[in-house]
């Protein structure tokens, strides 16, 4: 028995709120039980240096978790000085993974930044922010085309993730946070919208798994993308 009473292959509940903030190109808050993220994007006419002229598009991310997303408070990262190892590789995580989604040459030489702003975390921060900070980024992407800054959708397919893992020696998917503390196994699944895989971190965090619970675990994570796919294009269609 999982400790929130779902089944093995039951999400959380997922929902998608747009246009959340005023100044963003693209905005949406996401939830994914008691996860919370704000995910916004900003167009900027200019790429980074090492893009520059190669009339190729620069889609990049940050994240970030606010100080009681968690059960006791954190430090704010800005008071330290700079960002710890987790958050880098999370924003790294996710701008590659939105960029797997993306035809740079039909976006055109300019950048767009998503912000992941954690306000409540209970598992799967990643995966959510992956998952909402698409949505963010389509919405941007729809003014571009409304104006005729570009001719075609650049965003060649969704992009979404989901966490699955071993709990209590069953596969599970969508892992919260007791669940994520306590699993013997723990992975997050990035997929596009048709089911290609982006990328796939799996580690064992106290037991091992074989080829066949990682078949499970993958076939649990498709299952997964393709509920948070559903509700994406039900959020920018809305």
């Amino acid at each position: 028995m999982r400790p929130s009473g779902r089944d093995l292959s039951e999400m959380r509940p997922v929902s998608i709120e747009t246009g959340v903030t005023k100044h963003a190109e693209g905005s949406c808050l996401i939830k994914v039980g008691d996860t919370h993220v704000l995910c916004t994007a900003t167009l900027e006419e200019r790429v980074p240096p090492f893009v520059k002229g190669s009339g190729l598009a620069w889609v990049t991310a940050e994240y970030g978790m606010l100080p009681r997303s968690t059960t006791s408070r954190m430090r704010r990262e800005a008071a330290a000085g700079k960002q710890g190892g987790r958050t880098v590789e999370i924003q790294r995580l996710i701008g590659r993974s939105l960029r797997a989604g993306v035809d740079r040459v039909a976006l055109g030489e300019r950048q767009i930044t998503v912000d992941c702003d954690v306000i409540q975390a209970d598992g799967g921060t990643r995966c959510a922010s992956i998952t909402g900070g698409w949505v963010a980024l389509k919405l941007a992407v729809n003014k571009l085309l409304k104006t005729g800054a570009i001719t075609s959708d650049p965003l060649v397919d969704p992009v979404a993730a989901v966490s699955c893992g071993i709990y209590a020696g069953q596969p599970v998917l969508d892992l919260d946070y007791p669940e994520d503390s306590e699993a013997g196994v723990d992975g997050n699944f990035i997929l596009t919208g048709s089911g290609k895989l982006i990328e796939v971190q799996m580690s064992a965090e106290g037991s091992v798994f074989s080829r066949d619970q990682m078949n499970q675990l993958m076939d649990l994570a498709e299952k997964g993308v393709a509920e948070l796919v559903a509700a994406q294009k039900a959020a920018v269609d809305a």
